[in-house]
């Protein structure tokens, strides 16, 4: 924007207030100004997203850098422009000079996008991370769990690592492309397609698998050093599970890890700052299979304990399902030292959803675990 548009943008401004305070009183005055300001973009901040960013004179090519900014330094918005398929934004810094300049949009998030972000995070603000991941391409984080551009909130860089507080399965109607790059405001787009090996599994009578039928969305938590919008969704195809080393030999093709929490550990219960010492694990296992009950998956049809043997340097099975569970996160843990509780949502063979609550305890050296009493009851299919 020219300082000509500046300047006439100024004194429509004054003009209105002049206007409406003499007809109308004060009273009217902070009505009329915030209709003008939400009209001409004042009044509307961004927070710097990337690492860092340049404020640049113009969104031309050629144009020069004025101030660089930094993540999580908030902005004001003054304008925005499309140029050649790019949105910019013309904002003021909040420096010694009050830098005005463009920055191109996926450097920033919006104020109104921010609360929406902090809004989802509050929704688990007191419960344990699930699993932690890691983005294996660059992937849009969005408000809700689809491909719908409207929904996006920015585009988190590869590599960026993040909590898993939870995820859900949606129905995989169209062929979507591994990487969701869709640029912001626009559609991912998708072509239908008959997969014929679907096909001829049906035919052969064998089990539908999960990746067949449902694209699997995580809900994430972000640490404000990676992004500070707190958290949003992302489509698993580029999400990558950070499994600790210790325990990933352990996970057979059939059974995959979904969820993790160490249990002699109270400030690292997820294992991701690589604790340099074996230990002992609660694992949440899930077989490949569909196993929809009124249309919802579980999250989980296996329960794994791991204690970990300090003199033969070994881990053991505490306790293993004998057959298959139906369960529902989150996964909580409580307790402290060696002695801890941890609990989840089971379904019982009478169809009713029941928190269950298993006890961890030392018995001298080695790890003891006292399951709930009527465990039989949500033991749902027999091992094979």
């Amino acid at each position: 924007m020219s300082n000509k548009q500046l300047k006439i943008k100024f004194l429509l401004i004054c003009t209105i207030l002049s206007a409406s305070f003499l007809l109308n009183g004060c009273g009217f005055v902070g009505d009329a100004y915030n209709n003008v300001t939400s009209i001409v973009g004042l009044g509307q901040t961004a927070t710097v997203i990337a690492n860092t960013a340049q404020i640049r004179s113009s969104y031309a090519v050629v144009a020069a850098d004025l101030l660089e900014v930094k993540r999580g330094q908030t902005l004001d918005i003054l304008d925005q422009m499309e140029f050649e398929k790019v949105l910019w934004y013309r904002v003021r810094a909040h420096d010694e000079d009050s830098t005005e300049g463009w920055i191109e949009a996926q450097n920033i998030i919006t104020g109104e996008l921010l609360e929406k972000s902090k809004k989802l995070a509050e929704e688990y603000r007191d419960l344990q991370p699930q699993a932690t991941g890691q983005l294996r391409a660059a992937s849009n984080l969005r408000l809700t769990p689809d491909l719908k551009g409207e929904t996006t909130l920015f585009k988190l860089a590869n590599g960026s690592t993040f909590d898993i507080m939870a995820w859900r399965f949606v129905p995989k109607l169209q062929e979507a492309a591994d990487v969701d790059d869709a640029k912001k405001g626009e559609q991912k787009q998708v072509s239908r397609t008959r997969n014929e090996e679907i096909e001829a599994a049906k035919e052969d009578n064998e089990p539908e698998k999960i990746e067949d039928k449902y694209d699997i969305w995580y809900q994430v938590r972000l640490d404000p050093s990676v992004s500070p919008a707190p958290a949003g969704w992302l489509f698993g195809r580029q999400v990558e599970l950070q499994l600790p080393n210790e325990i990933a030999f352990f996970q057979a093709n059939n059974k995959k890890f979904v969820t993790w929490y160490r249990l002699d550990n109270d400030t690292n219960p997820s294992g991701k700052d690589k604790i340099a010492t074996p230990g002992s694990w609660v694992i949440l296992t899930r077989t490949n299979a569909v196993k929809a009950i009124d249309g919802v998956e579980p999250d989980f049809d296996g329960i794994l304990v791991l204690g970990f043997d300090k003199y033969d340097q070994q881990h053991y099975t505490v306790y293993r399902t004998q057959g298959e569970v139906w369960g529902r996160l989150p996964l909580k843990v409580e307790g402290s030292g060696d002695n801890k509780t941890f609990s989840f949502q089971l379904r019982s063979s009478d169809g009713t959803m029941q928190e269950k609550r298993f006890v961890v305890f030392k018995d001298k050296a080695r790890m003891r675990l006292t399951p709930p009493e009527d465990m039989a009851k949500f033991d749902v299919k027999p091992a094979k």
